[in-house]
């Protein structure tokens, strides 16, 4: 059952819903993103440079978990280290037009991390509303 809201394409229609309203390509803000929050936890990327992109609740949850890191690398008197990254798997899914949930697999020397982030247009850009860090 569909509802009055709910945005109806027609079948042959693959185009993705951002592009009627002007917005850029989600996928590299999406990569970027996940990058820089990693570097950010990493401590080699400072957090102020992930400001413009998330929302202050986002942002605040990014800082919580940088002073978390900070304090294990102390615990441990391992310094800050440039974690050498590569992305894997990018999936993007769009609920309803101007917003985009987006999987981004991130590995790193030592792990894999998934980044799941809500992206959600505001204007003529794009802005995260959740970023989780698995």
């Amino acid at each position: 059952m569909r509802l009055a809201t709910d945005t109806i394409r027609p079948a042959d229609d693959d185009s993705p819903l951002w592009r009627g309203l002007g917005l850029p390509d989600p996928e590299p803000m999406a990569i970027n993103l996940a990058r820089c929050s990693i570097e950010a936890m990493a401590g080699v990327r400072e957090p102020e440079q992930l400001a413009r992109w998330v929302d202050d609740a986002v942002y605040q949850r990014i800082l919580h978990r940088i002073v978390l890191a900070t304090r294990a690398r102390a615990v441990t008197r391992r310094p800050p280290d440039r974690p050498i990254i590569s992305i894997g798997t990018v999936r993007l899914y769009e609920p309803r037009a101007g917003i985009v949930e987006a999987t981004v697999i991130v590995h790193t020397r030592t792990r894999v991390r998934a980044v799941a982030l809500r992206i959600e247009a505001v204007g003529t850009r794009w802005r995260a509303s959740v970023l989780g860090i698995l």
